[in-house]
């Protein structure tokens, strides 16, 4: 059975902003640093780069510690659903739909 490996966003970030996006290097150089991006480093990296356009939202994919980082910052700001979808852009229905996987 093959691994499957995760995209070196790393090296995909930093060829894109160096041929295409020069301008926005310095906003992304704190996130640039780390050893290994994570999925929230990705998707921060993202609304830097191409702003937060809501066709672009569709096609997110999120690994179990992503999902709970971003449950555990829904309980440490203390927000519901609703709240929570608008700070990650997500949909409340698939906040549910974490919560109910995450307690099984």
């Amino acid at each position: 059975m093959k691994i499957l490996k995760e995209p070196d966003y790393k090296r995909i970030y930093k060829d894109l902003i160096e041929k295409k996006l020069p301008h926005r290097e310095k906003y992304c150089r704190n996130i640039l640093a780390k050893n290994k991006l994570e999925i929230l480093d990705v998707i921060a990296l993202n609304s830097i780069l191409f702003g937060n356009n809501p066709e672009n939202q569709k096609y997110k994919a999120y690994n179990k510690k992503a999902i709970k980082k971003i449950l555990i910052y829904q309980r440490k700001h203390n927000l519901n659903n609703l709240e929570l979808a608008a700070v990650f852009s997500l949909s409340r229905n698939t906040i549910t739909k974490w919560k109910k996987i995450m307690l099984k």
